[in-house]
């Protein structure tokens, strides 16, 4: 029997290619993702264990929030630092000043990523350098005036040293000069931040104050016991006011961070994995059960000579596990490439992953062997199973029985439960607003999925049927010829479909989502904005309640009015507030007033929403008792009631009332800017000279706004295109070997069309327009199933966007249609020369 597999695997040569390429996909995502992960994970861990060289002990002061001036204070002294080198054991102690720093390039654009832009201060020690920070070229900074830069930082600002720096930290743009280059193995800069050098003084004047810091960094003289030291240093710095960590402790919580931070890409591409293999599971269980059809005579001879049902199941299983075992491993070699491809495109889109050797563990290759293997045997089960079940009288008398109607009842059944509950559910979460019931809206998608495919077969009638009076009006006989032959098997028609629906389900889904929140951001923008710009920070470090003056006195700005956002319990909800100017608010926004005067809102009293209005039973002139930040209960008017506006909020109020509970300064989270002649480049450029052209600050248009909104929507819908392009490569084979099968099954008939006229043309043409009808008929489900999860999950963005509607994008609807005609075609060309060449007298005369 094992020698019966082995020569059945290698007797149809192109159909196991075809399904090898369905394991094959699939298994390269698997490794492809898991090489890339411990890839990227190994060079990370590399460069932050080399960043954290020779650091025995580290000392973190406990973090306090700014003051007023933007500093920090800190009980990391020089006495601190002193009272570290004393303690035996203690070679030397290194006295850090960090902080954030943002970088204006020569364009004036800000340099990296917000959260990766890193200050701190250069040590230099007896030979005036710093060992952290080697030097490229120059010197290290010696003076206030004076800067250094990671090489990789002023490559990418375009400067060069003896160039004037500008950048900014939590106030007014500074400039320096440049007077070194330094390399770093700094985890965030390598990442794709920048890192700013500054000399000690001036790094402790702009963050902490004069003799602080913010971490004591000890190396330890030669056989130090790394605990002990770790326990002697702890008693010797103020208690509750710092942290001490052993260095082994700190290398394993960056390990750890990071390793968290590679999770959520790497779930991403095992999903899309998953995808791929689910999808393969289709096309390789029908590949076995029509391999199996093809050889029920040699089955049933097998059977009559002796061989026995299980030894029937384990001929085929045997042959599935050959077959996953050759298509994995050829996976994980075009695995490997796929890694490297995947962290050249993000590298090349500024992730700024760090270069290391290709990493592929053991581990890697035992998962892709038996992802790809598994998978493959599951597949293959069911058809072995029926294999088993052939009658030697009844297969050698048959060439192909149809499958029990009672096993169509139960699987229709089953089916219409498991869709029936699935769209319960998202009929229920249609009603639902909040993001937090995604779980459920996951699970709903997932059941009707399952639900459809399992009822797919019975589906496949009337959409067949539907899509072939198309091909019979049009194309007459041929067409009416290639519907029968779609609906002779609704199982085989089914599978072959399902490949290309699950991927048009899920393309669907999402750019129906993305287009309809890219649309209700536009609305908004377009309606309820009115103000022609909005400025803001990019760290969300907020904007000096000074500045508003001065965007009001740029020439041609009409209004500005200040944002700044807290919150409040009215009743049980909770109730986000904005403080604002209720003199300009109207100006810089489409508010409509229902209910009281917009004029009224000053001291205690606010403005709320109709919506959180109606929720709370209030109305205009009623007073509330509210909760706020600082702990206190107000009893508050409500002096007007506005339709819901997504620039406004909940409710807004006066700055003074925002500002209660804050103990340091207020500052502004936006400004919204109204102009007299709308937006151009050159008032923008007035805006922020007003700013003192700082780093730190955005003033964005609509336009702008836009773009940074719908980003990662438009990010998510570009990476599920690749699921759509996956699904079509795998329903390629699909539909391949479903034509191949029906061609084999039909050369009698084939035989019996060409002699009483058919051409060969005709012949070429009838399988070319069934394959053409299996694909609409999973295009027609895919979309249809992908538009209704859209439209029943798509409630759920109504909290971030109260304008947000189930809108269709038609133009790339049409796009998928006809993406699944050009599947068809591309599909048959194979079929369709192979059934026009048969040998007319050899087709009549084949059993």
């Amino acid at each position: 029997m094992l020698r019966t597999a082995v020569r059945n695997l290698f007797a149809h040569k192109a159909r196991l290619m075809m399904t090898v390429l369905a394991v094959l996909l699939g298994v390269a995502f698997v490794s492809g993702t898991l090489v890339f992960s411990d890839t990227v994970g190994d060079a990370l861990k590399n460069a932050s264990a080399k960043n954290l060289d020779d650091v025995a002990v580290s000392v973190t002061a406990e973090q306090e929030p700014p003051k007023a001036d933007g500093r920090r204070a800190t009980a990391l002294t020089d006495e601190t630092a002193d009272a570290v080198r004393a303690v035996p054991g203690v070679r030397a102690v290194r006295t850090d000043v960090t902080g954030d720093a943002v970088l204006a390039a020569k364009d004036g654009k800000p340099v990296g990523d917000a959260w990766q832009n890193r200050a701190a201060n250069y040590q230099p020690g007896p030979d005036g350098k710093d060992s952290r920070y080697p030097l490229v070229a120059g010197r290290g900074p010696a003076a206030a005036g004076e800067v250094a830069l990671a090489e990789a930082t002023a490559r990418k600002a375009g400067y060069r040293i003896g160039d004037t720096v500008r950048f900014a930290t939590d106030g007014p743009v500074l400039t320096k000069k440049l007077v070194g280059l330094v390399s770093t193995d700094d985890p965030k800069v390598t990442a794709g931040g920048s890192l700013t050098l500054l000399d000690t003084a001036t790094a402790q004047r702009l963050y902490l104050h004069p003799g602080q810091y913010d971490e004591l960094v000890v190396s330890a003289k030669p056989g130090t016991d790394e605990a002990a030291l770790t326990r002697e240093i702890r008693a010797a710095v103020p208690e509750k006011a710092a942290q001490v960590t052993s260095g082994t402790a700190l290398a394993e919580e960056q390990s750890r961070l990071l390793t968290d931070q590679n999770t959520a890409l790497t779930s991403t591409l095992l999903t899309f994995a998953g995808i791929a293999l689910f999808v393969g599971v289709f096309i390789i269980a029908n590949t076995f059960t029509m391999l199996i059809s093809q050889r029920r005579r040699e089955i049933a001879l097998l059977r009559a000579v002796g061989a026995s049902r299980r030894q029937v199941v384990r001929s085929v299983l045997v042959e599935a596990t050959l077959l996953g075992v050759v298509a994995s491993a050829v996976g994980m070699g075009l695995g490997i490439g796929l890694a490297l491809g995947i962290r050249s495109v993000l590298n090349a889109n500024d992730a700024g992953l760090p270069d290391g050797p290709l990493v592929i563990s053991p581990l890697t290759y035992l998962v892709s062997l038996a992802t790809g293997t598994v998978v493959t045997v599951l597949a293959a089960w069911l058809p072995s199973r029926r294999a088993a079940k052939i009658a030697p009288v009844e297969a050698l008398s048959t060439l192909d029985t149809q499958p029990a109607p009672r096993s169509l009842v139960v699987r229709n059944v089953f089916g219409a439960v498991v869709a029936g509950l699935g769209v319960a559910v998202m009929c229920w979460v249609s009603t639902l607003e909040s993001s937090d019931d995604l779980p459920l809206a996951l699970a709903g998608s997932a059941l009707t999925m399952t639900g459809v495919i399992v009822l797919a077969p019975l589906l496949s009638r009337p959409l067949v049927r539907l899509t072939g009076a198309v091909t019979g009006r049009l194309f007459g006989t041929v067409g009416k010829l290639a519907r029968e032959n779609a609906l002779r098997n609704p199982r085989r028609t089914a599978a072959t479909g399902s490949a290309l629906m699950i991927g048009l389900t899920l393309i669907t889904g999402m750019a129906v989502v993305g287009n309809s929140a890219e649309s209700a951001i536009d609305r908004m923008t377009a309606t309820q904005l009115t103000a022609e710009y909005q400025i803001s920070t990019s760290t969300f470090s907020g904007l000096d309640p000074k500045l508003s003056a001065k965007a009001a006195q740029v020439p041609g700005v009409t209004a500005v009015a200040p944002m700044r956002h807290s919150s409040f319990l009215l009743g049980d909800e909770g109730v986000v507030l904005n403080g604002t100017d209720p003199r300009t608010i109207a100006q810089v926004t489409a508010l409509k007033v229902v209910q009281g005067s917009v004029g009224a809102v000053r001291g205690e009293s606010i403005a709320l929403s109709r919506t959180a209005a109606d929720k709370a039973g209030l109305s205009a002139g009623q007073r509330v008792t509210v909760d706020l930040p600082d702990e206190k209960k107000h009893r508050l008017t409500v002096a007007a009631v506005y339709e819901d506006n997504d620039i406004a909020g909940d409710a807004f109020s006066d700055l003074p009332l925002v500002a209660l509970g804050v103990d340091e300064a207020p500052k502004d989270d936006a400004l919204l800017v109204k102009t007299a002649h709308g937006a151009s480049d050159a008032t923008a450029a007035k805006l922020r000279a007003a700013f003192g052209d700082n780093p730190l600050v955005k003033v964005q248009n609509h336009e702008e706004l836009r773009q940074e909104t719908a980003g990662p929507i438009g990010m998510m819908v570009n990476m599920v295109y690749g699921l759509l392009g996956m699904a079509v490569v795998i329903a390629v084979v699909g539909v391949i070997n479903t034509l191949a099968m029906s061609v084999f099954e039909r050369t009698r008939e084939i035989g019996m069309l060409r002699a009483i006229g058919l051409a060969r043309a005709g012949i070429k043409q009838m399988v070319r327009l069934e394959s053409v009808v299996i694909s609409l008929f999973g295009a027609i489900l895919g979309i249809g199933v992908g538009l209704f999860l859209a439209w029943a999950g798509g409630s759920l963005l109504a909290s971030s966007w109260r304008l947000y509607e189930t809108l269709l994008p038609w133009g790339r609807l049409s796009l998928f249609v006809a993406i699944a005609l050009a599947v068809g075609l591309l599909a048959a060309i194979w079929p369709a020369r192979r059934a026009a060449k048969l040998n007319m007298l050899e087709a009549i005369g084949a059993h």
